[in-house]
């Protein structure tokens, strides 16, 4: 039809990196026989008028689209984005996001998602970003589909298309009803292109039917069933299963090695650099190969281990970044009446995610396929094409359901050495991380040094805040209490992280630094609340005035039935607020202590959270609740112990994560700000579970921690201290 736009040439040119041209692309799919395609960019600050909303993150991000979305023939919507699902539920909000502004039936919109084949480029699904930083171009991609839709209804029904009105996949004209035209008759026969331009009209939240309202997860039943298939269920004809030889520490010289001794029926030995695998047809067999081979490593000297590695820290710290700074800090210092110095101390944290990283890749004529557990298919599909010297086009990455990622998925060696093993054998090959070698290659969330001075005046308000963090990152230490006098100061993070800091890898963990930051300053203001003889709900909303961390915080202290008190009181509840993704959060728990096995039990929690505009409440929830779960572990038990690059917590044995019993009851207030822009979801409510733990523990037994996890032995260390 000679009124649609088509891609211009421009446009063309700038779809050049995909695997194929753009032509070819859709009739690989299948799609060109019918359909409207409606192309939209994440990228191009000029397509979409949300650059103010899109933020620093994706400056990275290319001109060409990134996602798109089809109206088939049988009437259904199809969004192709590279985000992927690794169980926080975006294949569930974003479907939701999609068929409200379509005005379609929730199960009449299908994602695809992750293949980099099928969906254009996307930088990774991490951060909390998906829904307050995509679903908004999702949205008007959604309100441009439905646009066009009118657009083409008008000519069919010969009615003026201010006429049109849509509801559940028809269009009809709202004088006449019966004269009416369905999205799936429109899309028979035509072959339509359109490159989303302005900004459509949305909907607005007062005619929302579908956003807003709770949907179950809608690949649970295949989850709960072991019907879904992840990267380590994949089978392939012929496929081998390789086991990699790992050295014993970070930092390990191999000096010799001596495979002769594999002697396993049907073994296959690599070695390729430094690359040394063992691979057979069946994964018992590989373990028992490996175990044959004979390697000789010579061992790193460098004296850190969990004990004195904060020391090693401070001393190696680079010179600090000024986050923020206002007023005078010996100012300050004059008009308080009592000053408080305190140092916060956080371990190494692993990711522990249920499945490990896992890889399967199988080697056709020039193209490579690989079926990775991965946040970012793009970034993978880079590094394989490197190791393997191909071209990216010619290396597809499928992204099965991901059991978990948390940050720490993003990097995926596992993939490129399954790609380079299957260059070399000829053959399909599986590269399954068991749980030692997740844990060892690991790029942990970094060990943390905060240190705090800050001084109080005699009405109880703070008047000094001189805070510096090390190696956490900034995240989450921005001041959010009225402090006439303050500075925060930041040196290295797990971004910036200077060579020799760190013993081994670092990288994001959930909420990266926010965790770290969170339990230093909410730490700190409970022990100026105590000195001050204040309730330390009533201390901090006496030294508030952001209305949203005031509202969250009461909204936390009704629905936890929160009654004034000095502390300690014996009573054993704490109060935390923290700023995570745009969300703002408050938390308070009930705990109980055994002053003799030192042993925490959080009994109840209670939760606020302002979120913005919530697409799935149950979807919304279920992340805090997972948040709160998982967060129990980094305040009470996971920590990485090492000595000269030596990893000793290589399971569960010792590396201690939540379990069943511990999980306390769970209240959840969402805070009603529809009309608000979504912000993160994901992370927010896991920053305060250290801090309100350990508020907690004070106010049952008088006794401060100052370094997460807070064990049973650290808490009776602490009982014998405050005795002497």
């Amino acid at each position: 039809m000679t009124k649609d736009r088509y891609v211009d040439s421009g446009q063309k040119n700038a779809l050049s990196s995909l695997p194929m041209n753009r032509r070819e692309f859709l009739k690989g799919m299948g799609i060109l026989g019918g359909g409207i395609v409606v192309y939209f960019s994440l990228g191009d600050p000029s397509s979409l008028a949300i650059t103010k909303r899109r933020g620093p993150l994706f400056a990275r991000t290319p001109t060409d689209f990134n996602a798109f979305l089809r109206i088939g023939e049988d009437g259904r919507a199809t969004l192709f984005t590279g985000k992927i699902e690794m169980g926080q539920g975006i294949i569930t909000s974003v479907a939701q996001i999609m068929a409200e502004e379509l005005d379609l039936p929730y199960d009449s919109v299908d994602m695809v998602m992750g293949d980099t084949d099928l969906c254009p480029w996307d930088m990774g699904t991490w951060g909390s970003l998906t829904i307050r930083s995509a679903g908004p171009v999702f949205r008007e991609a959604a309100a441009e589909a439905r646009a066009v839709l009118i657009e083409l209804a008008a000519e069919s029904l010969k009615v003026p298309k201010e006429r049109l009105k849509t509801r559940d996949g028809v269009i009809f004209d709202s004088a006449r009803k019966e004269n009416r035209v369905t999205y799936a008759q429109l899309a028979k026969g035509k072959s339509i292109e359109r490159q989303l331009k302005g900004s459509p009209v949305l909907k607005k939240v007062s005619e929302y039917k579908i956003v807003g309202k709770s949907f179950p997860q809608r690949d649970a039943l295949e989850k709960v069933t072991g019907k879904a298939e992840y990267a380590g269920d994949i089978r392939l004809p012929g496929m081998l299963y390789a086991r990699i030889l790992m050295p014993p520490a970070h930092g390990a010289t191999l000096k010799e090695v001596d495979t002769s001794g594999v002697n396993i029926k049907g073994a296959q030995v690599v070695k390729d650099g430094d690359l040394i695998a063992v691979l057979h047809r069946y994964p018992d067999e590989a373990d028992k190969a490996l175990e044959m081979v004979k390697a000789r490593f010579e061992l790193p000297k460098t004296g850190l281990d969990d004990k004195n590695v904060f020391d090693h820290l401070v001393l190696v710290a680079p010179k600090g970044r000024k986050v923020s700074k206002e007023g005078d800090l010996k100012k300050g210092e004059g008009l308080s009446s009592h000053l408080f110095e305190e140092t916060y101390l956080s371990g190494y944290v692993t990711h522990a995610t249920m499945e490990t990283h896992t890889a399967v890749a199988r080697l056709e004529g020039d193209r490579v396929t690989v079926w990775a557990a991965t946040q970012m298919p793009f970034g993978c599909q880079a590094n394989v094409a490197s190791a393997l010297g191909m071209k990216p086009k010619n290396v597809r990455v499928i992204t099965p359901p991901v059991g978990g990622g948390f940050g720490g998925k993003g990097n995926n060696p596992e993939a490129v050495e399954a790609a380079r093993l299957a260059k070399l054998t000829g053959k399909p090959v599986q590269v399954a991380r068991n749980r030692a070698e997740d844990i060892f290659y690991d790029s942990f969330r970094p060990a943390a040094v905060v240190k705090i001075r800050s001084g109080l005046n005699d009405a109880g308000k703070i008047m000094l805040w001189d805070y510096d963090v090390f190696f956490a990152g900034e995240d989450g230490s921005l001041l959010f209490y009225e402090v006439p006098h303050h500075q925060v100061l930041s040196r290295g993070g797990w971004m910036r992280a200077l060579p020799g800091s760190h013993p081994f890898s670092i990288g994001p963990w959930r909420a990266p630094a926010t965790s770290n930051n969170t339990f230093a300053r909410e730490s700190h203001i409970d022990i100026m609340a105590s000195k001050a003889g204040k309730d330390p709900v009533e201390f901090r909303l006496q030294n508030l005035s952001d209305k949203k961390m005031r509202r969250v915080l009461k909204a936390a202290a009704e629905k936890f039935g929160w009654t004034p008190s000095k502390t300690p009181s014996a009573r054993g509840c704490g109060v935390a607020c923290s700023i995570r993704s745009g969300s703002y959060v408050a938390i308070m728990a009930e705990i109980d202590v055994d002053k003799e096995t030192g042993k925490v039990q959080v009994k109840r929690v209670a939760h606020a959270q302002d979120m913005g505009q919530v697409v799935n409440p149950d979807g919304a929830k279920k992340q805090i609740e997972g948040c709160i779960n998982m967060g129990l572990g980094y305040a009470l038990t996971e920590e990485i112990h090492f000595k000269d690059g030596e990893i000793f917590d290589l399971n569960f044995e010792t590396y201690e994560i939540p379990r069943f019993s511990w999980m306390p009851e769970i209240e959840t207030v969402l805070i009603d700000a529809q009309d608000s822009p979504p912000h993160g979801g994901g992370e927010p409510a896991i920053v305060c579970m250290g801090a309100v733990i350990a508020n907690a523990i004070y106010d049952a037994i008088g006794v401060r921690l100052f370094q997460l996890p807070m064990t049973p032995e650290r808490i009776k260390e602490a009982i014998k201290n405050s005795k002497a």
